[in-house]
């Protein structure tokens, strides 16, 4: 390991990649950096639709792919930045289940021990249309199985990700912050229109709460997503608002550092995961000592990056993504130097080795295929 805290690991779903946690990594270090828990769907994304279906006509898409989603998503995000991602969850013990498993340990790496296969259920699945930019979702499940807690869940880990739900806790949460992680909460829209953050009981267990402007404002009752964050770290030492097209602003309580950071203006093709992957990349850079300034740029750049390919985890780069941008908007002649300065902090972690031809074009999975024997 070199000056940068720059190494290589190696692992079932990534050959060589940058390990950003490598500097600060110790014998009595928890397993894994990461732990989640949640729901595995199995996506299905057509692309290449000029406009959405019309009712009573046959649409046909350029391109399809298949992916595993939900938590999955989330998953596939930290571990592609070089994360130690452990994921409790539970498969159907149908194909599509079986492939979601496969694609997961066998393809990210992802550790699935305390994730289980359920005899008898269907997998969830999410069939997700790509055009102009936008998406339109169409899901199928059955009731989900009882919950049946793994032994040692949570297990040690530096961190967890949850998705906290309006007038429901989760036990877990709590536990894993007991055993030391630093848990990293994001929240969906509250259907029952009551925005009282007094419904989120294991907020109080956060180190950082991840909302977008609109659910932050309507949190706090502000009309302003900074006003927003602000007033969010009365109950939370870190928040961090997402605004879209104008980037992110976060606030930190204990520090006082305040930071707002652009977004990276790009070609959207699809948006599905690209708020799973912001929050993958916030946390890479608060686990790896950053500053604050410093994990939103990076959050948004990888966010950026997933939305110019189609799917959810199918979108979520690497780093070698991350170093083919680097490399491609340093090589522009004529430009504005100034704005290239907020990802100087990269430059440390990235090598030539990393970067590959700019486009780049992903392999796009397809249910059926056997190995060869």
């Amino acid at each position: 390991m070199g000056s940068s805290g720059k190494a290589r690991i190696e692992g079932p779903g990534c050959p060589s990649q940058v390990d950003p946690l490598a500097a600060l990594r110790a014998p009595q270090d928890p397993p894994w950096d990461v732990y989640l828990t949640g729901t595995v769907f199995l996506d299905i994304i057509f692309t290449g639709l000029d406009s959405a279906p019309v009712r009573g006509t046959e649409s046909w898409a350029r391109g399809m792919g298949s992916s595993p989603g939900g938590v999955a998503n989330m998953a596939t995000a930290l571990a592609r930045l070089g994360l130690r991602t452990s994921l409790a969850a539970a498969f159907g013990d149908d194909h599509y289940g079986e492939y979601c498993w496969d694609a997961l340990q066998q393809g990210e790496g992802i550790d699935l021990s305390l994730s289980r296969t359920v005899p008898g259920w269907h997998s969830p699945v999410t069939v997700s249309m790509a055009y102009e930019g936008e998406r339109t979702m169409v899901s199928h499940g059955h009731e989900p199985p009882p919950e049946e807690p793994a032994p040692d869940c949570p297990p040690p880990a530096r961190a967890a990700v949850a998705s906290l739900t309006p007038g429901r806790s989760a036990s877990w949460i709590a536990q894993a912050a007991r055993k030391g992680a630093r848990i990293f909460g994001d929240v969906g829209w509250d259907d029952s229109g009551a925005w009282d953050l007094a419904r989120l009981p294991d907020l109080r267990y956060c180190e950082a709460f991840l909302p977008n402007a609109e659910e932050a404002m309507r949190y706090t009752r502000t009309n302003c997503p900074r006003a927003a964050a602000h007033a969010l770290t009365e109950h939370v030492p870190v928040a961090v608002v997402t605004l879209g097209a104008e980037g992110a602003y976060a606030v930190d309580r204990r520090t006082g550092e305040m930071a707002s950071v652009p977004a990276i203006e790009v070609e959207a093709l699809d948006p599905t995961g690209a708020g799973d992957v912001f929050v993958a990349g916030f946390v890479t850079g608060t686990l790896a000592g950053w500053p604050l300034a410093d994990r939103l740029a990076f959050g948004g750049l990888t966010a950026a990056l997933s939305v110019q390919e189609f799917g959810g985890s199918l979108s979520a780069p690497g780093w070698a993504e991350i170093a083919a941008w680097w490399r491609r908007v340093r090589s522009v002649e004529g430009q504005d130097p100034s704005p290239l300065r907020r990802y100087e902090f990269l430059a440390g972690l990235l090598s030539g080795e990393l970067a590959r031809p700019w486009p780049l074009r992903r392999a796009v999975p397809t249910i059926g295929f056997r190995r060869p024997a």
